[in-house]
C-alpha cells in the first residue's frame, strides 16, 4: 500500500478546499463485504493533478463532474485525479469494502454468545480508505452528511445525532468540520442507556450479551462522564462543540479508545463482566476523562500533520489524569500513573527507537503510525506536568483557551501551540519547548548531602540537558513510633540546576528528590537515604511518594545498579504492609513478569516465584477481613499467575472459590486454567467444559489461550498454524493465542520455535497488515529466551528480511529490551 508522504500532503492541502463529503453505506449485502457510496465536493484553487485514496473490494465506478473515469485507474490505494481544472468539483465514487476482523476500517464481530452482529469503524491514520473514498489527511477538513442502510433491528450511531426513517435506513446529522480520520459509525443491536446533560443528548452502548453488566455500572460510568464534561467547561472557554456525546463500548478494539466526535469506542473490556479492583475502576475513569479531552484539543483544533500527534495524545492523556482526579472520587489518579503508565514512557525513552516528544522528521504515514507510544503518551503527559509546574495552571490555561479559539475548527502545529502559550506569560516558553518537547532519553538527578558543623546541604547532580522543578521531600523518622515511620519535615521548591547548594538543615534519613513526582526523570539517593528506603519504604506517609521510590527501584534494576533478587527482598518486605492497590499491582507485574520470567536465569526463578507466593499468600491472610477486596483480588490474581504447583488453585477451581473469598467468577477461573494448562495440570477436555460453561468471546479468547499454554507438542503445532499460517484468528484471537504460547517453564518444549517465529512474522505481518504486525511483535515474540542465539537471530532479520515498519519496530524495541534483560543477568550496566 502506498503510504501518505508529508510533502503529499502539503502539496494537497494547497490545492484543495474540500467543503462536503455525502457518505451512503449498505451493511445489509452479506458478511464479507459492504456497500460504499461517496460524493466529496471540493475546489482545486489551481489546475493541477492530484489522487483520492480507497482500499475497495471492487471498485466500481468513478464520476468526476459528471464524466466517468477509469476504475483500472486505481493504483493500490490512490485514483489519480488528472488535469483538474481551477474551481469547484464533484468525485462520485461507488465500491464494495471489505470488512475486517482485525480492528481496522470497518470491524465485523459475531457476539459467540447469542450469534448477534455489531460493526463499527476505527478510521485512524489511514484506515478511513477501507470504508469510503477521502482525501485522507487531517488538515483536509470537511463536513460530512452520512445516511446507513442497515439490518432491521439494528441501531446505527455517528458522529453526529441519527434518526431511524425505517426500513433500515438512518440519516446522521450533518457534522461540523472535522478530518477524515473522525468519521464514526457503529451499527448493531446495542443495548443502550440513554440519558441528557446540559441539554445534550448522551447515550452509553454495549453488545446485548454484556447488557447486565453496563446496567451495573451505569450510574459510575455516566457520573463519571457529566462530572468529566463540567470540569472542562470550568477549564475551557468554548464550549462542547458537537451535538451529542455518545459511549460506545465495541468488542475486539485494539486500542483502549477512540476520540471519534461525539461517539468515542472504548474497547469493551471496560463492561466490566467480572470482579475488579477500584484501581481498574479509576482506569476507565481516566480513559473517559482522556477522550472527552479530545473533543476540544484533538477534534475541535487538529493537528495538522501527524508529527504533533504527540499534541492531541499528551495533552488528553495529562487532562485525563489531572481531571479524573479534580473531578471524581477518584483523587489518587497521578499514583497509578507514577508507578505504571510512567514507566511506559521512561522504558520507551531507553530504546534505540526513542524519538523526541514533538518530532521534527515524520515523512509518512507509516513512520507516524509508530510514534504512538509511551513517549507520546506518558513522556508527553509528563512533560505538561511539568510545564504546569514551572508556568503555573492559571497561565497554562489560559494559554490553552487562546490555541482553541485562534483555531477552532481548524488544524494547528506545535508551532502555533507555543505561540498560545507565550501570548499568556513572560516566561520563555519557546526555549522549554526546545528543551523539553525536542530531545531524547531521560535526565538522572542525584541527590548529594553534604555536612558541615551539623548542618546540611543538598547538591542536585544532573546527568541530562533539561531544566527541572521540583519538590525535595525531607523525612524523619517518627521517634515515637516502634515500625520504622517516617515523618514529612518538609518540602522545598529546587530549580535544577541549582544556582548554589540548598540548605536543608538537620540530617534527614530521607531524602527524595521529586517528590509528589512533578518531573520526568530517574531519581538517584544518597547513601543515607537509599538505607532509610530499605528500611521504612512502606511507611512512608504518601502513596505517590512511594511511587516514586518504587520507580527509583525499578530504574536502578533495569540499569544493572541494583540486583534484581534485592528488589524481590524488598518488595517481599514492604508489600505486605502496602494499602495503595495501584503500588501493590504495579511492584508485583514487574516482579514477575520481568524479575522472575526474564531477568534472573531459569535456575533462580524458582525460588522468585515461591517468594512472590509467599508475599500473595501474607497479603491473603492479610485481607481475610472482608475490608480491602481489590487489594485481595489483586494477590489471589498473581498468586495464580506464579503458582509452581497445582495442588492449591486446583481445589479452588474445584470449589469454585478462594477460601474466605472472592468466589471465582469467569474471569478467575480462566485464569486459573491457564496456569494449570502451562503447569500441564489440566487438558482439552478440561476446557472445552469451560467454554461449554462461558460461550462469551472472552471464553473464546481464555480457550485459545489455554489450548496454546498446554506443555503438548500437538498443542503447540496447533497454536502456531493458527497464528501463522491461517488468516482466520480475529486480533483477539491471535492476541490470545500467542500470550498461552511462550511459557518460561516450557522453553525446551517451544525451543525449536524461535527461529521460526522471525520468518513466520515477517510473512504474516506483510500478508495482515499494520494492527496484527502489532500484535505478533508484542505478543508472539519469544521474550522468555533469554539467550544471544535469539538476539543474534531477532538482529539478522531486523537487518536481512525487511520487515513490515510496524514489526520492524517492535522487533527493534523487543530485541532491545532483550539485551537488557541479558545484561542485568550478567551483572553489566548499560
Amino acid at each position: 500500500m502506498s503510504v501518505l508522504t508529508r510533502d503529499e500532503a502539503q502539496t494537497r492541502a494547497q490545492l484543495l478546499d474540500v467543503h462536503r463529503y455525502t457518505i451512503a453505506l449498505d451493511l445489509t449485502t452479506g458478511d464479507e463485504t459492504f456497500e460504499s457510496l461517496t460524493v466529496i465536493r471540493f475546489a482545486a484553487r489551481t489546475g493541477a493533478d492530484t489522487f483520492v485514496e480507497l482500499k475497495p473490494a471492487e471498485l466500481r465506478s468513478v464520476v468526476l463532474d459528471g464524466e466517468s473515469l477509469d476504475p483500472e485507474t486505481l493504483d493500490d490505494n490512490r485514483l489519480p485525479l488528472k488535469n483538474l481544472a481551477a474551481g469547484e468539483h464533484e468525485l462520485r465514487i461507488t465500491a464494495s469494502m471489505r470488512y475486517s476482523r482485525t480492528g481496522e476500517g470497518m470491524h465485523r464481530f459475531t457476539d459467540p454468545a447469542d450469534g448477534e452482529t455489531y460493526v463499527y469503524t476505527q478510521m485512524f491514520m489511514d484506515d478511513v480508505q477501507r470504508v469510503f473514498a477521502a482525501f485522507d489527511q487531517p488538515d483536509l477538513k470537511a463536513v460530512f452528511e452520512l445516511s446507513v442502510t442497515a439490518p432491521e433491528g439494528w441501531t446505527v450511531l455517528a458522529n453526529g445525532i441519527t434518526e431511524h426513517l425505517g426500513e433500515g435506513r438512518w440519516t446522521a446529522a450533518t457534522t461540523p468540520l472535522i478530518s477524515t480520520y473522525l468519521v464514526a459509525v457503529a451499527a448493531g443491536p446495542w443495548h443502550s442507556v440513554r440519558t441528557e446533560h446540559r441539554d445534550l443528548p448522551f447515550g452509553i452502548h454495549c453488545r446485548r450479551s454484556l447488557a447486565p453488566h453496563l446496567d451495573a455500572d451505569a450510574d459510575e460510568i455516566l457520573d463519571v462522564t457529566r462530572a468529566c464534561f463540567d470540569r472542562y467547561h470550568e477549564k475551557f472557554e468554548e464550549p462542547y462543540p458537537f451535538d451529542s456525546y455518545d459511549q460506545a463500548f465495541v468488542p475486539e478494539f485494539n486500542a483502549g479508545a477512540m476520540e471519534n466526535p461525539g461517539l468515542v469506542t472504548f474497547r469493551d473490556d471496560f463492561v466490566y463482566r467480572s470482579a475488579v479492583t477500584d484501581t481498574e475502576r479509576q482506569t476507565r475513569a481516566m480513559v473517559i476523562a482522556h477522550e472527552m479531552a479530545h473533543m476540544w484539543f484533538g477534534d475541535l483544533v487538529t493537528l495538522r500533520w501527524w508529527d504533533d500527534i504527540w499534541l492531541n495524545e499528551s495533552f488528553a492523556e495529562y487532562m485525563g489524569y489531572q481531571t479524573t482526579a479534580e473531578a471524581t472520587r477518584f483523587t489518587d489518579t497521578w499514583t497509578e500513573f507514577g508507578v505504571v503508565r510512567k514507566a511506559w514512557g521512561y522504558d520507551a525513552d531507553q530504546r534505540p527507537s526513542t524519538h523526541p516528544v514533538a518530532p521534527e522528521n515524520v515523512e509518512d504515514t507509516a513512520s507516524a503510525l509508530l510514534n504512538f507510544d509511551g513517549i507520546s503518551y506518558a513522556k508527553g503527559a509528563s512533560a505538561l506536568r511539568q510545564l504546569v509546574t514551572w508556568l503555573g495552571e492559571k497561565d497554562f490555561l489560559a494559554g490553552i483557551n487562546t490555541h482553541f479559539a485562534r483555531h477552532k475548527f481548524g488544524n494547528a502545529s506545535l508551532a502555533d501551540f507555543i505561540d498560545s502559550l507565550a501570548s499568556t506569560t513572560e516566561r520563555d516558553v519557546h526555549a522549554w519547548a526546545d528543551a523539553w518537547l525536542r530531545t531524547t532519553g531521560v535526565d538522572t538527578l542525584t541527590a548529594a548531602v553534604t555536612t558541615e558543623a551539623g548542618t546540611c546541604a543538598l547538591t542536585v547532580e544532573h546527568t541530562g540537558s533539561r531544566p527541572h522543578r521540583i519538590a525535595v521531600g525531607l523525612y524523619d523518622h517518627d521517634l515515637s513510633d516502634d515500625e520504622g515511620r517516617l515523618t514529612l519535615r518538609e518540602r522545598l521548591d529546587v530549580d535544577v540546576p541549582q544556582s548554589a547548594p540548598q540548605p536543608i538543615g538537620k540530617p534527614p534519613a530521607l531524602l527524595l528528590l521529586n517528590d509528589g513526582d512533578l518531573t520526568y526523570t530517574k531519581v538517584r539517593f544518597d547513601a543515607a537515604s537509599a538505607e532509610a528506603v530499605g528500611t521504612s519504604l512502606s511507611r512512608l506517609p504518601d502513596p505517590l511518594t512511594r511511587a516514586v521510590v518504587w520507580n527509583s527501584l525499578r530504574d536502578a534494576v533495569r540499569d544493572g545498579e541494583l540486583a534484581p533478587g534485592a528488589y524481590l527482598e524488598t518488595a517481599r518486605a514492604h508489600l505486605p504492609r502496602e494499602t495503595d492497590l495501584a503500588l501493590v499491582q504495579g511492584v508485583l507485574a514487574f516482579a514477575s513478569a520481568q524479575i522472575a520470567d526474564r531477568y534472573l536465569t531459569p535456575e533462580e526463578r524458582p525460588a522468585a516465584l515461591a517468594t512472590l507466593a509467599s508475599l500473595c499468600r501474607d497479603l491473603i491472610r492479610r485481607t481475610e477481613d472482608g475490608d480491602h477486596p481489590g487489594l485481595r483480588l489483586i494477590a489471589v490474581r498473581h498468586f495464580i499467575d506464579v503458582a509452581a504447583h497445582p495442588e492449591t488453585i486446583t481445589a479452588w477451581l474445584a470449589d469454585g472459590t478462594v477460601p474466605g473469598g472472592p468466589e471465582l467468577d469467569p474471569d478467575l477461573r480462566w485464569r486459573v486454567l491457564a496456569r494449570l494448562a502451562v503447569l500441564g495440570a489440566t487438558d482439552e477436555a478440561a476446557i472445552a467444559a469451560e467454554l461449554d460453561r462461558d460461550p462469551s468471546a472472552n471464553g473464546r479468547e481464555g480457550a485459545a489461550r489455554c489450548r496454546a499454554a498446554l506443555p503438548d507438542e500437538e498443542a503447540k503445532r496447533t497454536a502456531w498454524s493458527a497464528m501463522f499460517d491461517s488468516d482466520d484468528l480475529s486480533n483477539y484471537l491471535f492476541t490470545a493465542t500467542a500470550q498461552g504460547f511462550w511459557q518460561p517453564e516450557q522453553a525446551d518444549l517451544v525451543r525449536q520455535y524461535v527461529p521460526r517465529f522471525y520468518e513466520d512474522a515477517v510473512a504474516v505481518a506483510a500478508r495482515r497488515g499494520p494492527a496484527i504486525a502489532d500484535a505478533v511483535g508484542r505478543w508472539a515474540f519469544p521474550a522468555y529466551a533469554v539467550d544471544a542465539e535469539n538476539l543474534t537471530l531477532g538482529e539478522t532479520c531486523l537487518r536481512d528480511a525487511g520487515p513490515a515498519p510496524s514489526l520492524r519496530r517492535k522487533l527493534a524495541d523487543q530485541l532491545d529490551d532483550l539485551a537488557r534483560a541479558l545484561r542485568v543477568r550478567e551483572g553489566e550496566t548499560p
